[in-house]
């Protein structure tokens, strides 16, 4: 089939931050035609670091956007563990700080949804400012009303909408019925370079909650704040009972944290979210199908969630090429390519969020300790080794199919 008879699939992408946009590329490399919508009235370009790892790494360079992630790298220097006077209690290089296998990288997740915006505005429909109010499939494709543009039929719809999909929960059910919680929230906000940090991060960890705080940029910095989460935390959209509960829960904590703290309610890209991981059986009904975080979010601790985001778009829309636009084909088999490197980057993923907050003043200790001789140690490369080689497994253990 050629590209101008591909051109008579139409694809709505629900979602324009990474998932949605990587998808949108390769879909239209194959020679589908694309609307992206997205809530935000613009590109969503805050964020926090995000790591790029393996097959992920691999995408990026088929895509012909390896040069733009390179120089868009956070280039952390390294970093340190202070406790609540200052005082450092561990410094750690950029192989400590990262965990990254050769060739993997990091960037700002903002930074990335740029990337994969530019390189796609130009052949793709972008709807910002404007959702899904609501959609039916038929024989002959899914009728989308939208909050804002007219009604369309599409021949499929994709949710890459994140964690608290729109798309899944009108396709497959509420999100309680997916939603695996660690016990944790997390909040990022962005603050004022006033610690000088370049390209350095520091860490103020307590027993239940850490404070971090780093800059990849000498006149801005991401201060990020972790801890044990209540039974219920505030409604998404009620941003204000959210920043109080992030104080409150920090307010007797020492180091820099009430300076950091003077910046919630002015933070132009404040986040905040449950650390939460989203497993679902399948990943598609019908003619509508879900990725990235919508499908299979590993939490926002993890550090695998872009790198799954970008290879389960490189795969989705392969397929949908391999199967000739033929989506019940297409999605049953991104389900089988896709789940057994899923699966492994879930246990993965559940296992860094939970093991980044110490429980007691013990484990702190021993976090500290460890880290501080581990940096001294002889045998420091093979103790490194062992840490990032199950995240270098999971992170490639798929194979990526020249679509």
């Amino acid at each position: 089939m050629t590209k101008r008879q591909f051109s008579s699939k139409t694809v709505l992408i629900c979602g324009a931050s990474v998932a949605g946009p990587a998808l949108a590329y390769w879909l239209h490399r194959h020679g589908f035609t694309v609307t992206v919508v997205e809530e935000a009235p613009a590109l969503r370009e805050g964020g926090y670091k995000v790591d790029i790892r393996g097959a992920a790494m691999r995408v990026v360079e088929r895509m012909g956007l390896l040069p733009e992630l390179k120089r868009a790298s956070t280039a952390m220097r390294g970093g340190e563990w202070v406790d609540g006077s200052g005082k450092p209690l561990a410094t750690l290089g950029p192989d400590l700080i990262g965990l990254r296998a050769p060739g993997d990288d990091e960037v700002l997740r903002g930074d990335l949804a740029r990337i994969l915006f530019d390189a796609t505005k130009n052949d793709v429909r972008y709807l910002f400012g404007d959702s899904i109010a609501d959609m039916s499939q038929g024989s002959n494709g899914v009728s989308v009303r939208f909050r804002n543009a007219p009604p369309e039929v599409f021949d499929l719809v994709i949710g890459a909408d994140g964690a608290h999909s729109t798309v899944r929960r009108s396709t497959f059910g509420p999100e309680e019925q997916f939603a695996r919680h660690t016990g944790m929230a997390a909040c990022v906000i962005s603050v004022p370079n006033y610690l000088g940090l370049d390209h350095w991060e520091i860490m103020h960890p307590m027993p239940g909650r850490v404070v971090q705080v780093y800059s990849t940029q000498r006149h801005s910095a991401k201060a990020q704040f972790i801890f044990g989460a209540p039974d219920g935390l505030p409604d998404r959209r009620d941003i204000a009972a959210q920043q109080r509960l992030v104080a409150e829960s920090f307010a007797d904590a020492g180091w820099e944290t009430p300076n950091l703290l003077r910046h919630l309610a002015d933070s132009p890209d404040f986040y905040f979210d449950s650390v939460s991981q989203i497993h679902l059986e399948r990943w598609s009904s019908g003619r509508v199908a879900v990725v990235g975080d919508a499908a299979y979010c590993p939490s926002p601790l993890s550090g695998q969630g872009t790198s799954m985001a970008l290879v389960g778009a490189y795969v989705l829309a392969g397929e949908l090429k391999a199967a000739r636009g033929e989506h019940r084909i297409a999605f049953a088999r991104y389900q089988d390519r896709m789940r057994e490197y899923i699966d492994l980057n879930l246990t993965i993923g559940w296992d860094n969020a939970t093991r980044m907050v110490a429980a007691d003043k013990f484990a702190v200790w021993i976090q500290t300790t460890a880290m501080r001789a581990l940096r001294h140690l002889p045998w420091k490369g093979m103790a490194l080794r062992s840490i990032t080689k199950p995240l270098e497994h999971a992170a490639n253990a798929i194979r990526l199919e020249q679509y």
